[in-house]
């Protein structure tokens, strides 16, 4: 058995509202991600597979991750359903199309963990998620792996 690692990266604009943060970052502002998704399994090995020596389709992983990810937050705002923001919810909703609530503080780590679980809950049985990398900035990122959450 020889278990190969496959990295899809994605690429998408999100800003996001911080709420209760105490530095610059509390106003609403954005950022240029960067998402890496790192799958792992065995290569297909029957002869008849169209698929035949590949772990994963590289334009299924994109699939999956476009329709349950970018799809959604490309360009959108960002927003923890919280006391403090519900007047702003109503607002922002009615003057801008792409505004997601979330149940979370949206950081680069909860978006982590929340990508995760989405991913997770759509791969083929035989593909595991290893791990995930989002660059927040060029220089700054969070990084997910399934070893380590176990």
């Amino acid at each position: 058995m020889a278990l190969i690692r496959l990295t899809k990266e994605f690429n998408f604009e999100m800003a996001h509202y911080l709420s209760g943060y105490d530095g610059a970052c509390k106003n609403i502002h954005g950022h240029s991600y960067r998402l890496f998704v790192t799958v792992i399994g065995e290569p297909i090995s029957e002869e008849k597979h169209s698929k035949l020596g590949m772990v994963m389709d590289f334009g299924q992983l994109k699939e999956l991750v476009h329709r349950r990810i970018i799809s959604k937050l490309d360009h959108a705002l960002l927003i923890h359903d919280t006391p403090e923001s519900k007047e702003l919810q109503p607002l922002l909703t009615k003057n801008f199309e792409k505004v997601e609530i979330v149940a979370y503080q949206p950081t680069c780590e909860n978006l982590l963990i929340h990508f995760a679980a989405v991913i997770k809950a759509e791969l083929p049985s035989n593909i595991r998620l290893h791990h995930l990398r989002l660059n927040e900035t060029i220089t700054s990122f969070a990084e997910w792996y399934d070893e380590d959450n176990k």
